[in-house]
Parts: C-alpha cells; structure tokens; sequence
C-alpha cells in the first residue's frame, strides 16, 4: 500500500530527501508534524511534513482562487429592449462601464419578439445608437450578428 521510497520535502519547503516511507513517518512524529502526500505521479512519490489542516486550507484556497480567475474570464450580458426608454438605456451604459473598466467582455444583444422580427433595420439602428452612447473607449470582438431571436455584439475595453 505504501511506496518503500519516497522523496520527502521539509515544513520550509526545501527538499530533505529521499528515504524509506517508515523513516519519514518518524521523522514526522518526532517533529509532531503529519506525513502528507503531495503526488504520487511521480517515481518516488512525493510527501510532505507539515500540518494537515493548514496543507488542505492552502491547497482549497488555491482552488478557490483558480475558480474565481476562470469566472473573471467569462463574458457579461446586458440584454437591450426594441422599445426601451432612453433612462434604462443610460442605466444599463452604466453597468457596461463598469464590466468595461474591470476588463470584462460585455455582450449586448436585442431579442426580437413577434413582428419585432420583421424591423430588423430598425433594430440595428437602435443597437448602433446604443453603441455610441457608451463613452468610454471599446474595441468590437464578435461584430454585430443576427441570429433567430434577435441581435448580439460582443464588445471589450481597448
């Protein structure tokens, strides 16, 4: 079940060595520290001495964090009306802005319902207007697209 030689690192980081698996084991009970695996990819397997707990607080915090950059990558959304009123336009510049300045991808995109459909011209010309009402600078990922339910342009900070 367990290797006979392993590579063993240190509580600081720097590696001990490479030594029977029962020698790290005492070793880390003299230390009052735990024997934990790192990998086992590798030939020796690597184990580490240290606290448990704080190895496994360390590695989930990695992750979470890992997790949050994948999320910073994903694309926002704001969602424009045919028939929207100019002051929920300005409230959703607003909120472009804001992804804008966080160096998020935004995508805009119009639905069209019913004989919406039929205006499509109308409907560019609204989200062309839309565009312009943005004032910071911004450069145009996907171009403008038509797809069965309406618009969508994609857009990101220059």
């Amino acid at each position: 079940m367990f290797p006979n030689q392993i590579r063993l690192i240190g509580p600081d980081g720097k590696l001990i060595g490479v030594m029977p698996y029962e020698e790290a084991l005492l070793k880390a009970k003299e230390q009052h520290l735990d024997l934990v695996e790192i990998t086992r990819k590798t030939t020796p397997p690597i184990y580490k001495l240290g606290d448990y707990t704080k190895i496994k607080y360390e590695k989930e915090k990695k992750e979470k964090l890992q997790k949050f950059k994948e999320r910073q990558g994903a694309p926002k959304s704001i969602r424009i009306g045919f028939n929207e009123s100019t002051h929920d336009l300005m409230t959703k510049v607003k909120k472009i802005e804001e992804f804008l300045n966080d160096n998020r991808m935004v995508n805009i995109e119009m639905r069209l319902r019913g004989r919406e459909k039929t205006h499509s011209d109308l409907a560019k010309t609204k989200i062309e207007s839309f565009l312009n009402l943005i004032p910071s600078s911004y450069k145009i990922i996907q171009p403008l697209k038509k797809y069965p339910q309406g618009f969508i342009i994609t857009i990101k900070k220059k």
